[in-house]
């Protein structure tokens, strides 16, 4: 709705200009348009869509055909806000089908991409950025790999492995020149080690405070998904509860059946 629009580079001012920086996941047009008039600069598609609204038990069931209904839903609110989807499980494999099918979600509104992974899927990201389509990373616990991990979210840099590990992963997500990326469940020094030493935007879901910003399911938030809460998540709203309240008050009021008369032979 504002012609004055968020873009990349103007997330990267952000960091070096030290203001915090906020994303949160939208998957339809009323959500885009209600946090893009809150002033929230980055807007998610989400593959958590999966779970939160199409009631999968994890985001590998999801598949592009609704990846790209939720963007262009998302995407009619014309938000000034820096719209982005994700890129669902196996749909990033090899650089030719990160590619096409990164075009699939900017021909369907997205602003930018989004994958898990780093130096494995290093080829994927150049290719994509190399046809100039913004992309954001995603380290640490990697959600369409939880089956992987045995059905466990685990905090990834407790040890001197993963540590190396994510410190290597992020060197090749700077090296394609990502301009921001989700760090979820990284333990806090690991995350603010990574904030502090590489020029892209690092946003944190469980991660500790000391990222560039931050990044939370909308649900999640908002209290509207009451049936899972992450730990780390404190929800700000219990609109949950606000709803059966309001639907209980709405059924009460309802006239009663009118009577009618008994049936005679």
């Amino acid at each position: 709705m504002n012609p004055v629009k968020i873009t990349p580079d103007a997330i990267r001012a952000l960091k070096r200009q030290g203001g915090r920086i906020a994303m949160l996941t939208a998957y339809d047009y009323p959500t885009a348009r209600l946090l893009d008039e809150c002033g929230i600069p980055l807007l998610l598609v989400g593959d958590s869509l999966g779970m939160v609204v199409l009631g999968y038990p994890d985001t590998t069931r999801v598949t592009m055909a609704e990846m790209e209904h939720h963007t262009r839903a998302a995407a009619r609110a014309q938000t000034k806000a820096l719209l982005g989807a994700d890129l669902p499980y196996r749909t990033y494999d090899t650089p030719a089908e990160a590619l096409a099918n990164a075009k699939r979600l900017v021909a369907a509104g997205a602003e930018f991409v989004k994958a898990e992974g780093g130096r494995e899927i290093l080829p994927q990201i150049q290719a994509i950025h190399g046809a100039g389509i913004p992309f954001v990373g995603h380290l640490g616990m990697l959600p369409q790999h939880v089956l992987e991990e045995g059905g466990k979210y685990r905090i990834k840099g407790r040890d001197a492995a993963g540590r190396a590990k994510l410190w290597e992963d992020a060197a090749a997500l700077a090296e394609a020149g990502v301009f921001a990326v989700v760090l979820e469940l990284v333990a806090a020094d690991v995350a603010r080690q990574i904030t502090e030493n590489f020029p892209f935007v690092t946003l944190g879901i469980g991660s500790g405070p000391h990222c560039d910003g931050q990044v939370l399911v909308t649900p999640d938030l908002i209290g509207t998904f009451p049936w899972f809460t992450p730990k780390f998540v404190r929800p700000e709203l219990n609109a949950a509860e606000q709803i059966r309240a309001a639907v209980g008050r709405w059924q009460a009021a309802l006239p009663s059946g009118v009577t009618r008369p008994a049936a005679t032979d």
